[in-house]
């Protein structure tokens, strides 16, 4: 294994040595007799690589010595990286002295005139005694040279056999069905000889299924014969031939050669159906596949072979069925029956409860792995205790001894296999966390960052080659595409170990995944970090870093907010620069302004990502970053300039901008980045900045090219000098003007800049936006784009007409947006005289055409798919008339446009005005309608021809809105309701003349029973809306929620009681609302009401909810907020409520609480505020013991007995503000200790017994919030606080001068502060802050503000290191 990486590193290292940059260099220098020695040790040390290997295992020393030699190749490879950096600095600053006098500015005079420096001498002697110390101590090791190399191998194994148990598989069936079909369904009955590979990674029951296959009746009945054999990784084919024919004769094989194997195996499968399966095939070679396959051509039609492999290769080679079977992951429920099996002999844990959730969490882990739950389970096995199984849980898998002895052969046999290119790249990806999930493109770069990628014959590209080794190890089984995004990959949890085991301690991850840490600390040796971002990450995460000063990869990943995430400046100003072999530097995501000069000192950095950054301008000191390959800025929306001297990076291949909006030019000689593989964007600026013609010596742009304000092209020969017709690797081309140009300013030259930037045939997306020409290029009115997949015409304001691309014969997509001068479409569009137009294309999209008139379409779009029409309110034209193929069409704000039912196939979607429906047997069936704007049904239903009524049947959801004639939903004559008897969601708002949701003279015939299952009604703005209907109230069995907000008129919700299975009541800003019900308040707290959630806001007429009766004893959360009248909420809570949180607010005239409160046992919140009259809690203020948040603010009146509060022992929450009646009952007594939270107001009321020894007590306190009054405190806390706390406010102290030592000398756990309203404060702690603060807020204190001056204040020494540091609103480092 380090045989084969070592050997792969030494042969870079080799061709380093070698390569004729850095012979000239080492001549000049005086190093050529030094590199020479290097490379003659390198030869020797190499020559005994695999004996070193072999020997390994037999003792620690030869371990060791590899070890010591990867290291030392590591800083032999920095070292050779820095002699060729110098070299090039040496070429760049020795050519034009004008073009370069800013860059010597940044370049140390040790490298403009290069001498070896001390460090440089000193290194070079340090590494030079190193190879000496190598080569002795492989002489004592007796490590002996030109060994033959072979792969190690994994202890033996035995091979699986045709023998399964069937009741000791899982989760299989639908699998082995599949294969099933495949082997004796009846298209493969005349199939000369099917061959059916099927492939997944190791562990994942590949060979189960074939099993389980192999031995099904089935196939018992089916085949005249069948045989099964192991091949493995020795593909040896007479083994094979052999183990075949033995399973099919009785005849003597032992000593025959392949030719009298095969002749009899021939022979004996000749005109006989046979069944072969072939277990664990991992050859490629098509030829030995060939001479093993040679005898079954003879077997009956209908004959099988199965193939079980890892590899897509092997398949692709041995398969002749269109695809592999591709074996899946078990699901959770799957796995944890085989762990049940395993652990403790039952199918489940119905006997075993107490260990099930223990057990979930294991097969968690497993990620559908069988292997990995059967081999947990036999670790389990005859284990009872939840402890021992909480144990497995918490350890890493490959740390179980039983685990790795058992999947580490069945997983390390699929690296053994790779080659040893594919082995280093694969090693590095033990960078990535689990769950991670990554694009190739992503892979593909830190891959060629950290010089992984070499090839060898000079033709193909970095990239190329890269993702052909992506592909080779995604075909390996190696990664896997993601459920959720077919662009991204991710590593199976136990191929992840696999990873971080093989690569040891070169890399190390701060976090295996979210919510986990590695607990490993790293060695000094590692090259590669990655660790999960935080929103706020400080000082403390990084001091793990200092040591590791050989980093080559810098990578945070999986920000949670990425844009908004905040990093200590630590980072940038003072590790950065300890790193300086950082050849992958990433700061992606961080709220990061500006970065300092001493970036440019990471003369090794290959790859650097500030994406999603708030930079506004990078130091021009990136400029002598002459190694960089791939600098990203995408989303860098406040970037505004890139460094003037931006073009010496002459080894960049890929620039990202894109996002970048404030970027409005390029800086000067880009056509100098002769390397740049893919740009997202050439911003064409004024004056002396890079113009189009820049990109003419760009000649290996490929992906995707965006040119923006081609409005600033003077010079047309410029356009034409872009050479973009000879960039044949682009794909994908955009063409942009700016949105806001003069109207006065003349256009027309743009049509001649437009015909100059032709691309090459080959270009596969167009766009063209805000192009201002009134005609389009000739070029584009062409066929020649045959392969044109995506054209995109947007906003272009004065052309009249579209161009004719209806011959584009590859075109799926075309897109048509903002074309304000266009009236009409025609044939023109379809190219005339064209019999086959756009016979590709499956999307088209016409969009905000607001003086499209008439569109004559072609007669078919044979193969169009979706088809949208959206915002073209004048458009009155017909659709075409054959679409065979079309499955979805929407129009939306085209109130003109009349569809026809029968120009779309059956089960087409349609969505119309936001309805949704689908065609079904020549009418649309409707699951969801949206009326908006209309007076009736009919303005609908008139744009569609064929409408029935009968369509609407199936709605689910009705939304209406602002239909100012709508008048009742149902009645005799009109209405909507009664042929809607699906409806499940109603929606209405802004329908200022709705009075009832059902007319008075179909009221009575309701009560009967509501036809209707309408669970949802939302009702919003309807002026005269009274109520809502009697027969729902009372009939009505389905309705769950119902919202109801601005309706001026509504005086009562429901007459006699609620709707009998309404869950959810929200009722707000009702002005004229008295009463929930209208006519009996005795029945709205009603037994059979299942009500659990009431809230109601904003009704100031409300006075009562139900006086004289308890509420629903199901409510489990009761919100009341700003009803100024309400007196009376309830008399008393029933003692077997629900209720878990109180929430009143702003209700002014409450005078009393219903009796009862303290025997609410499911009680866990109470939140009071601005209730003035409010004085006491009932029954005497007992509370509920097992209460957990209690707020009251701003309740003057308000007393809580503090006794009653030191009771509640679950109390975790206590806040209480402007209520001095209770403050000074706690100054006495003190708080609860099982706090977490609590907020003090007036400490001028706690007596200075409490301060000096009260909330020290409170060890469980995380979060304080103290409100001050005290106009004599002048330093703040002269008391210990809590060591416990995470969160601090402090506010309102009008004399407060300082914050003293003493009170934070003991909060290592603070990690955020707030400060505000305290005018006279000047200063922190002398010693400053904790390490663990992350954010610092401060409001409103004006002295304090000035001496924090970023860089410059007295105090900002004390606070420089916290990430997040926000004074009156604005974050501090954000430039003025």
């Amino acid at each position: 294994m380090a045989e084969a990486l070592l050997s792969a590193f030494l042969g870079v290292l080799f061709d380093r040595l070698s390569s004729r940059e850095l012979l000239n260099f080492a001549r000049r220098e005086g190093l050529e007799k030094k590199m020479d020695k290097w490379s003659k040790m390198l030869s020797r040390i190499e020559a005994v690589l695999a004996d070193a290997e072999e020997k390994r295992d037999n003792g620690v020393a030869v371990k060791k010595w590899l070890d010591d030699l990867r290291d030392l190749a590591y800083d032999v490879d920095d070292i050779l990286d820095e002699f060729a950096t110098k070299a090039l600095q040496q070429k760049l600053t020795g050519g034009n002295q004008a073009s370069t006098s800013k860059v010597r500015n940044f370049i140390p005079a040790c490298c403009t005139g290069f001498k070896i420096n001390n460090r440089l001498g000193s290194e070079i002697e340090e590494i030079t005694d190193r190879f000496n110390e190598m080569v002795k101590q492989k002489d004592d090791l007796k490590l002996c040279e030109n060994v033959d190399r072979r792969s190690r191998r994994t202890r033996e194994t035995l091979a699986p056999t045709s023998v399964v148990t069937k009741a000791n598989v899982y989760g299989r069936e639908k699998d082995k069905e599949a294969i099933l079909e495949l082997l004796v369904g009846e298209k493969c009955r005349d199939a000369q000889l099917s061959v059916i590979p099927v492939i997944g990674m190791g562990g994942i029951g590949k060979t189960t299924l074939a099993q389980l296959v192999y031995n099904d009746e089935k196939v018992q009945s089916y085949f005249d014969m069948k045989a099964w054999a192991c091949v493995s990784e020795d593909f040896d084919v007479v083994r094979v031939t052999k183990t075949i024919l033995e399973s099919l004769t009785p005849e003597n094989c032992e000593g025959k050669d392949l030719n009298w194997l095969q002749n009899k195996l021939k022979e004996n499968v000749k005109g006989k159906k046979f069944l072969v399966v072939l277990d664990d095939l991992w050859n490629e070679n098509y030829h030995d596949w060939s001479i093993l396959r040679a005898p079954f051509e003879e077997g009956a039609s209908g004959s099988a072979i199965v193939i079980t492999t890892r590899n897509v290769g092997v398949s692709s080679k041995t398969g002749t069925i269109p695809a592999a079977y591709s074996l899946k992951e078990l699901s959770n429920d799957v796995c944890l029956s085989i762990l049940a099996h395993h652990a403790l002999g039952k199918r489940d844990f119905s006997a075993h409860l107490n260990l099930k959730d223990i057990g979930e969490g294991i097969v968690g882990r497993c990620k559908g792995s069988p292997l990995a739950a059967k081999v947990l389970g036999g670790v389990l096995r005859n284990k009872m205790e939840p402890n021992e199984w909480e144990d497995v849980l918490k350890s890493k898998i490959w740390d179980l001894p039983e685990v790795g002895s058992e999947i580490d052969p069945a997983l390390m046999l699929s690296f053994h296999h790779l080659p040893s290119h594919l082995k280093r790249c694969f090693v590095y990806c033990s960078v990535l966390p689990k769950d991670y999930e990554f694009e190739e493109t992503q892979l593909v770069l830190l891959w060629m960052a950290e010089g992984l990628l070499q090839p060898r014959d000079g033709r193909k590209q970095m990239e190329d080659l890269g993702s052909e080794y992506f592909n080779n190890l995604l075909s390996r089984s190696f990664f896997q595409q993601s459920f959720k995004d077919e662009s991204r990959f991710l590593m199976h949890d136990l191929i992840n170990d696999l990873a971080e085991k093989v690569a040891g301690d070169i890399c190390f991850k701060m976090e295996d995944r979210i919510g986990g840490n590695n607990g490993r600390k790293p060695s000094t040796k590692a090259r590669h970090s990655s660790y999960l971002g935080g929103e706020y990450d400080g000082i403390q995460k990084f001091e793990i870093f200092n040591d590791l000063t050989c980093l080559r990869t810098f990578l945070p990943l999986m920000l949670p907010y990425p844009g908004n995430c905040y990093l200590t400046s630590n980072v940038p100003l003072e590790l950065l620069p300890k790193l300086q072999r950082l050849r992958v530097l990433s700061l992606r995501g961080y709220n990061i302004f500006e970065l300092p000069e001493s970036i440019g000192d990471l003369k090794h950095l290959r790859s650097f990502d500030l994406s999603l950054t708030k930079i506004r301008s990078l130091p021009d000191s990136i400029a002598t970053l002459y190694n960089l390959q791939t600098m990203i800025l995408e989303d860098c929306s406040n970037l505004k300039k890139l460094p003037s001297t931006f073009a010496n990076l002459v080894n960049l291949r890929h620039l990202n901008i894109q996002g970048a909006r404030a970027l409005d030019a390029m800086p000067p000689q880009m056509g100098k980045l002769t390397c740049l593989q893919s740009l997202s964007n050439l911003v064409v600026g004024k004056g002396s900045c890079s113009g189009v013609k820049e990109l003419g010596p760009l000649l290996h742009l490929r992906e995707t090219l965006c040119i923006s304000g081609l409005e600033n092209v003077i010079n047309l020969e410029e356009a034409r000098d872009a050479r973009l017709i000879e960039k044949h690797n682009l794909h994908g081309l955009s063409l942009k003007w700016s949105r806001n140009i003069d109207e006065s300013q003349d256009r027309k030259s743009e049509l001649k800049v437009l015909n100059m930037l032709q691309p090459h045939k080959g270009l596969k997306e167009l766009t063209i936006r805000h192009y201002g020409g009134a005609e389009f290029p000739t070029w584009l009115r062409v066929p020649s784009f045959c392969n044109m997949i995506v054209l995109k015409i947007e906003s272009c304001a004065k052309c009249t007409t579209l161009p004719a691309v209806g011959q584009l014969p590859s075109l799926k997509e075309l897109f048509i947006k903002g074309m304000a001068s266009v009236k009409n479409i025609g044939s023109e569009f379809c190219e005339e005289g064209c019999s086959q137009a756009f016979k590709s294309l499956e999307i088209l999209r016409f969009q905000n055409m607001q003086e499209w008139e008439n569109w004559i379409p072609c007669e078919e779009f044979p193969k169009l798919l979706k088809l949208s029409f959206i915002r073209c309110p004048k458009l009155v034209g017909k659709l075409p008339n054959h679409l065979p193929l079309l499955q979805n069409i929407v129009i939306n704000q085209c109130r003109q446009l009349v569809v026809s039912i029968s120009c779309f196939p059956e089960l087409c979607k349609l969505k119309i005005e936001e309805s949704e429906g689908v065609v079904h047997r020549g009418k649309v069936d409707f699951g969801s309608l949206r009326f908006s704007s209309l007076s009736t049904i009919s303005e609908f239903t008139c744009q569609i021809e064929g409408f029935i009524m009968e369509g609407l049947t199936s709605v689910e959801d009705l939304t209406i809105e602002t239909c100012e004639e709508l008048t009742p939903l149902w009645s005799n004559d009109v209405g909507l309701l009664q042929h809607l008897p699906c409806l499940r969601v109603l929606n209405i708002s802004n329908c200022s003349k709705l009075v009832s949701l059902v007319a008075k003279e179909v009221e009575e015939q309701l009560h009967l029973g509501w036809p209707s299952k309408l669970k949802e009604i939302r009702i919003r703005n309807c002026e005269v809306l009274e109520s809502l209907p009697k027969s729902m109230m009372h009939n009505n069995t389905c309705v769950e929620y119902i919202h109801i907000s601005n309706c001026p008129s509504l005086t009562y919700f429901a007459v006699d009681q609620l709707p009998p299975m309404l869950k959810r009541l929200y009722i707000e800003d009702c002005n004229m609302l008295i009463s929930l019900d209208g006519d009996d308040v005795n029945n709205c707290g009603s037994s059979t009401s299942l009500l659990e959630h009431l809230i109601i806001m904003n009704c100031p007429s409300l006075k009562s909810l139900t006086p004289s009766r308890e509420l629903p004893t199901t409510l489990k959360s009761l919100t009341i907020s700003n009803c100024k009248n309400l007196e009376s909420i309830a008399k008393s809570f029933h003692h077997n409520s629900s209720l878990e949180v109180i929430d009143i607010e702003s209700c002014e005239n409450l005078k009393s609480l219903p009796m009862g409160i303290h025997n609410l046992s499911h009680l866990d919140n109470i939140y009071i505020f601005k209730c003035q009259t409010l004085v006491s809690f009932p029954d005497k203020g007992l509370l509920p013991a097992n209460l957990r948040s209690l707020s009251i603010f701003e309740c003057e009146k308000m007393q809580v007995s503090p006794n009653c509060i030191q009771n509640l022992t679950s109390l975790q929450g206590l806040w209480i503000r402007k209520c001095p009646s209770i403050n000074v009952s706690f100054s006495e007594v003190g708080f609860p200790t099982s706090l977490t939270s609590l907020s003090i107001d007036d400490m001028a009321s706690f007596n200075e017994a409490f301060f000096e020894g009260g909330l020290y007590k409170l060890t469980s306190l995380k979060k304080l919030d103290i409100f001050g009054h005290s106009p004599h405190l002048v330093s703040f806390p002269e008391m210990m606080l809590p060591v416990s706390l995470t969160s601090l406010i402090i506010r309102d102290f009008p004399d407060l001068k300082c914050l003293s030592s003493k009170g934070f000398q003991n909060l290592a756990s603070l990690q955020f502060l707030f400060i505000l309203d305290c005018e006279k404060l000047t200063s922190f702690p002398e010693d400053g802050f904790s390490p663990s603060l992350l954010r610092l807020y401060i409001q409103r204190c004006p002295l304090l503000e000035k001496r924090c001056k970023k860089d410059r204040g007295p105090e900002w020494f004390k606070i420089a290191h916290i990430p997040c540091i926000v004074i009156d609103g604005r974050l501090i480092y954000e430039p003025e």
